[in-house]
């Protein structure tokens, strides 16, 4: 039995960074697709079309920029909790 008492905080916030920019690149291609499929049925393509595929860039770093301090935050206090009540126990089995 194994106990993970301490994450490092900068690598989680870049971990976390980097999952969640591939969560708001997937959400800022949805955004601007059905945007521009929206748009199309209407029969104009305008400014707004033109701001939903900025999404494309800006989801991902919004969403990246929350992932890091999200991150950073989460290992500060798994570290803070992890020293007051001990860490998360893992059963790991290496004869593979």
């Amino acid at each position: 039995m194994a106990t993970v008492t301490h994450i490092g905080v900068l690598f989680s916030a870049k971990l976390v960074a980097i999952l969640m920019a591939f969560v708001g690149l997937l959400a800022g291609v949805l955004y601007a697709g059905i945007g521009a499929i929206y748009d199309a049925t209407r029969g104009s393509l305008n400014v707004g079309t033109v701001l939903a595929f900025m999404a494309i860039v800006g989801m991902p770093a919004v969403f990246a920029a929350s992932g890091f301090v999200a991150g950073a935050i989460g290992a500060f206090l798994y570290n803070v909790f992890a020293r007051w009540f001990g860490g998360i126990a893992l059963e790991m089995d290496f004869t593979q």
